[in-house]
């Protein structure tokens, strides 16, 4: 795995050795849908925002290479269902700052699929239940760091707008299990993350 991240990041950076074309490069924004396997709960119903910038290079005529930093909000979340008696909240908080790097491949005139991974490092990590936020002495420590896998599709709009759905997950764990068992955490725990973002390009 690690040299097959390193081997994404040289070709970002190698790109214009094989291929004459400068860089491009704007601003990204949009929403993560999270969870996170190895709690108790399911679903995506954890949201997030994402903002940063990123940078791309044509490789050939249907290769090209990109790299993103960007602010991510990830996470879990169990909302109570009063319905069936179901009174218990459950939050988990992450804000990330992530490093992806990615290859992509141009299917037509205006549709890309993308693979890469993404290095995450974590800027805070909180959990909520209804009590409040976690006492520091009930609280268990996230990793310091996150490393994805990710496929996306890139559909462009218009010269200068494109929007980017992806599918990311763990490569190892953001947090292991504990040794005594908790009601809300059942194994090593995983950020699993679907996310739709717009780019907008910029002229440098």
């Amino acid at each position: 795995m690690k040299h097959f991240s390193l081997l994404i990041i040289l070709l970002v950076f190698a790109g214009t050795a094989g291929y004459s074309q400068a860089f491009q490069g704007g601003v990204l924004g949009g929403l993560n849908a999270s969870q996170v396997d190895g709690d108790s709960y399911s679903g995506y119903n954890k949201p997030g925002i994402v903002a940063g910038g990123y940078v791309l290079t044509n490789l050939s005529r249907t290769i090209f290479s990109g790299m993103e930093i960007k602010f991510a909000q990830k996470g879990s979340r169990k909302n109570p269902n009063p319905k069936i008696g179901d009174q218990d909240k459950f939050i988990m908080r992450l804000n990330y700052i992530d490093l992806p790097v990615y290859l992509g491949v141009h299917v037509s005139e205006r549709s890309s699929i993308l693979a890469g991974v993404s290095a995450g490092y974590l800027i805070s990590g909180t959990e909520y239940d209804n009590y409040g936020k976690f006492q520091p002495e009930d609280q268990h420590p996230f990793n310091s760091f996150d490393f994805q896998g990710f496929l996306g599709f890139r559909f462009k709009m218009t010269e200068r707008l494109s929007i980017d759905m992806r599918g990311a997950y763990s490569l190892v764990p953001i947090r292991p299990q504990p040794g005594t068992g908790l009601y809300y955490w059942i194994s090593n725990q995983f950020n699993n993350v679907l996310n739709t973002t717009l780019l907008y390009r910029l002229d440098f």
